[in-house]
């Protein structure tokens, strides 16, 4: 596949992505969306969440800073979601950690049409019904095959299934990317795994026709900017502020050259 006609349809497009997202990322996951030519918007109250996600073209969770009220924003903003059929994404921050993050993860799921579940490996094992444990919102060894666990899990819950990790797997009932793209430093930078599924947002909401294509596009042009922030950076800081920057250049060269995605 060829990542790159996705980001174009991002710039030319610029689809409002509304969030309910981690209170430790939010800047972060903002300025993400916007580096890539879309518009973030981060309205968490009940009030509003069914308006805004009215006007949206893609719409975010993520259970990173959990409140039982926060759930409840979230299941009002994917139901008006729902009715418009726009894409709905779920990152599954921190299940596996505690009873009650696994809890509202099946909620939300329950309660509304998930288009993507979205977290590392011991999340996604976690949702999909393995017995392993999350280190507070890092991924633990799960002895499985994980491709085998997210397809598994998109049929069951008939969406798309992102596994990140040191390479990301992309799964819906018919089909499975992997994205060989990225660098080691992501993982020393807190919030590369949150701005992760808003990048997923972000491409989903512009091409929502082909949601496992876009999810996988998404990731690979996000991660061919890391690799080249990564070779201006000393460390997580410039590393960070670098790969803003990377991404609001990133050119077609970049992206055709660099992605690595086998399906």
């Amino acid at each position: 596949m060829d990542a790159y006609p996705f980001l174009e349809a991002v710039r030319e497009q610029h689809p409002l992505v509304h969030h309910l997202t981690n209170w430790v990322t939010i800047y972060d996951c903002a300025q993400v969306v916007k580096s890539f030519g879309a518009s973030p918007v981060m309205a968490h109250a009940s009030e509003e969440a069914a308006d805004m996600s009215g006007l949206a073209s893609a719409l975010v969770l993520n259970i990173g800073t959990l409140t039982r009220d926060f759930i409840e924003s979230m299941k009002i903003a994917a139901q008006a979601a729902n009715l418009r059929n726009i894409p709905v994404v779920l990152d599954v921050c921190g299940a596996g950690a505690t009873s009650f993050r696994d809890r509202k993860s099946y909620e939300l799921l329950d309660s509304a049409r998930i288009s993507i579940i979205k977290g590392n490996s011991s999340e996604i094992a976690r949702i999909a019904g393995k017995d392993v444990r999350t280190r507070g919102v890092d991924a633990e060894l799960v002895k499985a095959d994980l491709r085998e666990v997210a397809q598994d899990l998109a049929v069951k819950r008939q969406c798309t299934v992102v596994i990140t990790g040191s390479q990301d797997i992309v799964a819906d009932s018919g089909s499975c990317h992997v994205v060989r793209n990225g660098v080691e430093m992501m993982t020393h930078v807190v919030g590369t795994g949150c701005m992760a599924t808003s990048v997923i947002g972000t491409f989903v909401g512009a091409s929502p026709h082909d949601i496992a294509a876009a999810a996988a596009a998404g990731l690979s042009c996000y991660e061919i900017a890391a690799e080249l922030a990564a070779v201006k950076s000393k460390g997580p800081a410039s590393f960070k502020q670098g790969l803003f920057d990377c991404i609001f250049s990133l050119s077609k060269d970049d992206v055709v050259s660099r992605q690595r995605i086998d399906s």
